[in-house]
């Protein structure tokens, strides 16, 4: 089952069909729920058929008032691509150390202001010169660290700044648009599969310039020790949305331009589209 945060409320999909959800909660009480599959099964009863899917244009990110977070090198394509970014600062060990450790790279990726839904323009810093979108499978898990949906993420980096020196990691990941979700909290009843596939697309006019696709089954480390962790000594009150890392890296020759337009699908969940926006 998919819940889609809309302009006009909330609406619930299953089996390709649609109903609007009438209720009068807010998004952050509605998804902060650990029994919150089995709400949504008997709300779907009671709810009025819609005819049609949401309007794309109506869709917003699925995130309330909650934190973004997220993980680092969990798979071992990524763990390559950053030993190859930090090689000339000299950090380039410390991403294959944190590969291979017990504690996963866990850091604060944004607030939700700073994130953008289906279809909107994402940005890019002025100040780089490498930027790249990263494609993540996103949990969500209730304020007692229960995950009970997925949705997917774009954590947009700039990897000319994170090269330059590891510590510049906040600035790298953190800013305005630096951030998109969507296009729906899928909430299944049981965890996504393993073979589950992950594709990036990016199309610059009518030319793709980029595509590649991994699987689930590639990430080192599981969904729950990622989210034990992230509750180490924290508390959301609301629930956290994290994203779990990227298995696609585009190689060193390949930087986003403005009014790229970049397509993250996920099976089961579906496709997230957005746009470079123009600096």
């Amino acid at each position: 089952m998919k819940i889609y945060r809309t302009m006009d409320g909330f609406i619930l999909e299953k089996d390709q069909s649609f109903r609007n959800l009438a209720i009068t909660t807010s998004w952050n009480d509605l998804v902060n729920r650990d029994d919150l599959r089995d709400f949504l099964v008997n709300q779907w009863e009671s709810a009025e058929p819609s005819e049609t899917e949401p309007e794309p244009s109506r869709l917003l990110a699925p995130v309330g008032s909650q934190e973004i977070w997220a993980a680092g090198v969990t798979y071992y394509s990524s763990r390559l691509a950053r030993m190859e970014e930090s090689k000339d600062s000299g950090g380039g060990d410390f991403y294959s150390r944190v590969y291979v450790a017990d504690r996963p790279e866990i850091f604060f990726k944004t607030t939700p202001a700073r994130t953008v839904g289906p279809g909107k323009d994402f940005r890019i810093r002025k100040d780089s010169t490498w930027d790249v979108p990263e494609p993540e499978l996103t949990l969500f898990a209730t304020s007692n660290a229960k995950i009970v949906g997925y949705t997917i993420g774009n954590d947009v980096s700039s990897r000319s700044i994170e090269g330059e020196n590891p510590l510049y990691l906040p600035q790298a990941k953190t800013y305005d648009g630096c951030a998109c979700l969507g296009p729906c909290l899928y909430v299944p009843e049981e965890p996504l599969a393993k073979s589950t596939r992950i594709t990036l697309k990016i199309e610059r006019g009518l030319d793709v310039v980029f595509s590649d696709e991994t699987q689930l089954e590639q990430m080192k480390r599981s969904h729950e020790e990622l989210v034990c962790f992230l509750f180490r000594e924290t508390s959301f009150p609301g629930g956290v949305f994290l994203m779990t890392g990227t298995g696609i890296v585009p190689g060193t020759d390949f930087t986003l331009k403005p009014k790229d337009k970049v397509s993250i699908t996920i099976e089961s969940i579906g496709t997230l589209i957005n746009f470079v926006g123009v600096q």
